[in-house]
């Protein structure tokens, strides 16, 4: 029962310290950023698409989410700012070719993508990049290696030398993989950049975006003040082709034949109908009444009724 002196309680036995917050493990994080879709949470499969904040996606999950964007729970909260296809890039990614890994290994824990100029494992160990203009990844060292270290410059033309303007194009470089030409400070984006690098890249999309030209209606106009000034020579035309005092001549039928078959359809129906009446009764007829008889005298059976026959 205690208290019987048997025991001395300690202060660990009667204080209970606050539990520590429960971390989540980096090492699980960083497996889910590179290994699987930010959408589905399903592994990587090409093709693999890349938003401009640089996350991954499986683009069958995109479709599925700009089709329907109910189709994941937290999808506007993940990729919200995903409008349309044009939004994302498609990778153009390196598959690995060393021998295959331990059979051991999950899926998971082995890298399916490599730097095609280092080789080196894209596993999040080291920071990867796409070219926007083209969608080749590469590892960051190893494309500032191959493009070198000095900084972008730009192009000056003589005559901007002399009036003292230093305003020009940004330099362009080829793609180690493709040879597409790209420009080193705005087509070259992080891939699961960290936080800080994340929210430079957001306000850099928002700017690029503002700077789009606002989508307008002046095809469709163009094409509609065509059509009515097209109707309105072709109706001056025919006013002017046409003499004074006389109106034009109807247009003849536009199908002959279709207005053939129908009057001989009410010929035929003529001779039916005729047929009908010729083997009628007396007392059928006396049912009926031509056009031209004069209205017969209701009587009290019919009078205030309506009756098709009277």
């Amino acid at each position: 029962m205690g208290n019987d002196g048997g025991s001395i309680p300690d202060r660990r036995d009667l204080v209970k310290n606050k539990p520590k917050a429960e971390q989540a493990d980096k090492a699980n994080q960083l497996r889910a950023r590179w290994f699987f879709c930010a959408l589905s949470k399903r592994l990587l499969q090409e093709p693999v698409v890349a938003c401009g904040l640089g996350k991954l996606y499986n683009k069958d999950a995109i479709i599925e989410y700009l089709l329907d964007k109910s189709a994941y729970g937290d999808g506007e909260k993940i990729c919200g700012h995903i409008r349309s296809l044009k939004d994302v890039k498609t990778l153009q990614l390196t598959a690995r070719s060393t021998p295959t890994p331990p059979s051991d290994a999950l899926p998971s824990e082995i890298a399916r993508f490599v730097c095609p100029l280092t080789v080196r494992e894209m596993n999040g160990g080291q920071p990867f990049v796409y070219i926007q203009s083209c969608g080749c990844v590469f590892s960051q060292s190893g494309l500032r290696t191959v493009l070198g270290t000095r900084p972008p410059t730009r192009e000056t033309s003589s005559s901007e030398e002399n009036n003292g303007d230093s305003a020009g194009k940004d330099e362009l470089e080829v793609c180690p993989n493709c040879a597409t030409k790209f420009t080193r400070s705005s087509d070259i984006l992080n891939i699961n950049p960290p936080e800080e690098e994340e929210e430079r890249m957001r306000v850099a999309m928002e700017l690029r975006r503002s700077r789009e030209p606002p989508k307008s209606k002046t095809k469709k106009r163009k094409a509609g003040v065509v059509g009515l000034v097209e109707e309105a020579a072709i109706t001056s035309k025919k006013k002017k082709g046409s003499p004074a005092g006389h109106s034009p001549s109807p247009a003849p039928p536009l199908n002959p034949s279709a207005s053939t078959a129908s009057r001989a359809l009410s010929n035929t129906l003529a001779v039916e109908a005729a047929k009908r009446e010729a083997n009628m009764s007396d007392a059928v007829k006396s049912l009926y009444r031509g056009k031209n008889d004069p209205p017969r005298k209701e009587t009290f059976m019919t009078m205030g009724t309506f009756t098709r026959y009277a």
